[in-house]
């Protein structure tokens, strides 16, 4: 599935299977996970991805055919491939271990082409080994709503006990089984009426679940947003306890409106989270297994590619949408 013009639908194409570079790995796609990211892109909200481009970067596929300089991998393994698809190891943040940031980074489905198709090339440095657990659909989405969850959640401070979740999506109903099992309180706060999204939350064990508009029935030592809604920055400073954290998970957000210092004051800080480091995956994929987090996953088609973007752009997902080939 192909995008050619944003803001418009992606086109079911034929295009040649791609030869892997001396270190790439040619995969076989069994499943891609579709990211609110990925939408961000289509909509035109994330300027200038590569175009022609084939999206998606939460895949698990199968090595079928490697470049003569890879060596961590065999034919026949199953991989998961992340957003983050290379570096330069070179420039200033990548030398002080900040890969995140590398100034010359390629991310997968944005400015290389991705897995909404059913081959693809990634660079072996950049894949993941996957639990046998994870080596399928229900694996897809720990590949970035995992892995963007877990680095947020790495920004918290440990001592944190009331933590709020904005935006009940792919990410929170991940990290929401890991803090419950680290014995957290999560505190999920959804659309006004959203009973389902809540009940969703409930489910995945979080301590308490309401109107992301409202209170928070305790103070929290620290927030998370996943939502792209930028108001609902000011509303988790108001919920913070003093020395609170509010942390940005999102790629993109909605303008933040003015707020008075006074939310601000008493050392509440507010930080976002840029991409992901390979240290945060292998990191999330050692711990997930012993949760074990279970993924909520919507399964469509290759061809429902589009179905599973509006879906989500509406609001209709609880959990992740999954294209399985």
């Amino acid at each position: 599935m192909v995008l050619h013009q944003v803001g418009h639908p992606l086109i079911p194409s034929n295009i040649e299977i791609p030869v892997p570079a001396t270190d790439q790995l040619l995969l076989r796609v069994i499943a891609c996970g579709v990211c609110r990211t990925d939408l961000h892109i289509v909509d035109g909200e994330l300027a200038h991805p590569l175009l022609p481009l084939v999206p998606g970067h939460e895949i698990i596929g199968t090595v079928v055919k490697m470049g003569q300089k890879v060596q961590g991998f065999k034919i026949g393994d199953i991989v998961g491939v992340p957003w983050l698809a290379y570096t330069c190891k070179q420039c200033r943040y990548c030398k002080r271990h900040q890969e995140n940031l590398c100034e010359h980074a390629l991310f997968t489905g944005y400015t290389v082409n991705g897995g909404y198709a059913e081959y693809m090339v990634a660079y072996e440095q950049y894949c993941f080994p996957m639990p046998a657990i994870y080596a399928n659909a229900a694996g897809a989405p720990l590949l970035c709503a995992g892995f963007i969850g877990y680095r947020s959640w790495n920004k918290i401070r440990e001592d944190a006990e009331n933590i709020g979740i904005y935006g009940f999506g792919a990410a929170a109903h991940i990290l929401t089984q890991i803090a419950a099992f680290k014995k957290k309180n999560i505190y999920a706060f959804t659309k006004r009426g959203d009973t389902l999204s809540q009940m969703f939350a409930l489910d995945n064990g979080a301590h308490w679940a309401g109107d992301a508009t409202g209170h928070s029935p305790v103070k929290l030592d620290a927030a998370i947003i996943f939502a792209p809604d930028g108001g609902l920055l000011p509303v988790a400073l108001r919920n913070l306890d003093k020395g609170g954290q509010v942390i940005c998970g999102g790629i993109h957000m909605s303008d933040i409106p003015p707020f008075p210092y006074s939310h601000l004051w008493e050392e509440r800080s507010i930080q976002s989270v840029a991409n992901l480091t390979r240290e945060d995956g292998i990191s999330l994929l050692q711990v997930a297994p012993q949760v074990p987090v279970r993924t909520t996953v919507r399964i469509y088609t290759l061809e429902e590619a589009n179905d599973a973007l509006n879906d989500l752009r509406t609001g209709k997902l609880n959990g992740a949408a999954v294209l399985v080939l």
